[in-house]
């Protein structure tokens, strides 16, 4: 009896490591297949686009000669509109993630705050581009002449079908205000803010969650209040995973183009922004518009261009990611 059972948990064991094994050689082989399809696409990339990485494509506007084609314009918008998200995201998203963590009582209003946050960070990115068009490019036609909220206060709204109100906040010329925002970059930095802040509110939490308890009772016993040991003995030790997930979300948000071409994204800007409220575009958009176009030097050579560089800013991202993660990561001896 107790043979057979020895036998039985041998040949039982015996198909696990089997199982495991082929498993093991299944995902090296799919590892391998999406790294040699990478690497293809690299390499071509390098091939066609690589002679035109010249001085032309990061100092000249967008041309109707190939040759002096560049995207000047759309790496500053990127740019810019890549810190306005930044700005916005960082202080609420961490700010929420502390709130959830170390102040929300565990109750179902808190659970179901938790369940849609993981459901935002899996809606598709163009739905956030429509939204953002709808409540900061139109701020659901509030300020339009005909809006009940004009007629109700009598606002001195512009012209047309968005109409608009404009005024400056504490009569300073530069802070200048209007309303609704329109396909500005503020508008898009918003809307590539709300793309994002599930995911930064999700990697913040997590990094809160995996500092020990044993710290905040060690502060705790020192007297210190509640902020106080949040803010000196929490944050500094999870600051590492709050900025690599926000630095990662930045890299995707910088890849998006979705949102931007539902948020009314210029494919043609001759300018660079001096403003919030000037118009914009980005590279994903100026790749975009690129490839559509029926010239082979658009087409393929210029579009390759525009993905190297588009992937050397991603690329840098991740870097300044896993070097401020190892610069600010703390070790327990």
């Amino acid at each position: 009896m107790i043979q057979s059972k020895k036998e039985q948990f041998r040949e039982n064991l015996e198909k696990r490591h089997s199982a495991a094994k082929f498993f093991y050689f299944l995902l090296l082989i799919c590892l391998l297949i999406g790294f040699f399809t990478l690497s293809v696409l690299i390499i071509d990339l390098a091939i066609e686009g690589g002679p035109w990485l010249r001085s032309q494509l990061f100092t000249n506007y967008h041309s109707r000669k190939p040759e002096e084609a560049g995207m000047k314009s759309a790496i500053f918008g990127s740019l810019i509109n890549l810190g306005l998200t930044g700005l916005f995201s960082f202080p609420l998203g961490v700010g929420a993630a502390i709130y959830l963590e170390e102040y929300a009582p565990k109750n179902k209003l808190t659970s179901f705050i938790n369940i849609n946050i993981n459901n935002l960070a899996g809606v598709p990115s163009i739905v956030y581009g429509m939204l953002g068009l709808v409540v900061f490019g139109r701020m659901f036609g509030l300020f339009a002449p005909d809006s009940w909220l004009v007629q109700l206060l009598n606002l001195p709204v512009g012209k047309g079908a968005l109409g608009g109100l404009q005024f400056n906040l504490f009569n300073i010329p530069w802070l200048e205000i209007r309303l609704p925002f329109g396909r500005t970059i503020l508008a898009g930095g918003l809307t590539m803010t709300m793309l994002i802040l599930p995911v930064v509110i999700i990697a913040s939490r997590e990094a809160i969650r995996s500092v020990p308890n044993s710290i905040r009772d060690a502060a705790y016993a020192l007297g210190a209040t509640k902020w106080q040991m949040i803010s000196t003995q929490v944050l500094p030790i999870a600051f590492p995973g709050i900025l690599t997930g926000i630095i990662l979300s930045l890299s995707r948000a910088i890849g998006e183009t979705a949102p931007l071409i539902i948020m009314g994204a210029f494919t043609y800007v001759p300018f660079l922004p001096e403003s919030l409220w000037d118009q914009f575009t980005v590279m994903p958009i100026q790749i975009y518009n690129w490839i559509t176009l029926p010239q082979a030097e658009y087409r393929v050579h210029l579009a390759a261009a525009g993905i190297i560089v588009l992937l050397a800013v991603l690329l840098s991202l991740n870097a300044i990611a896993v070097f401020l993660r190892k610069k600010f990561e703390i070790h327990w001896s």
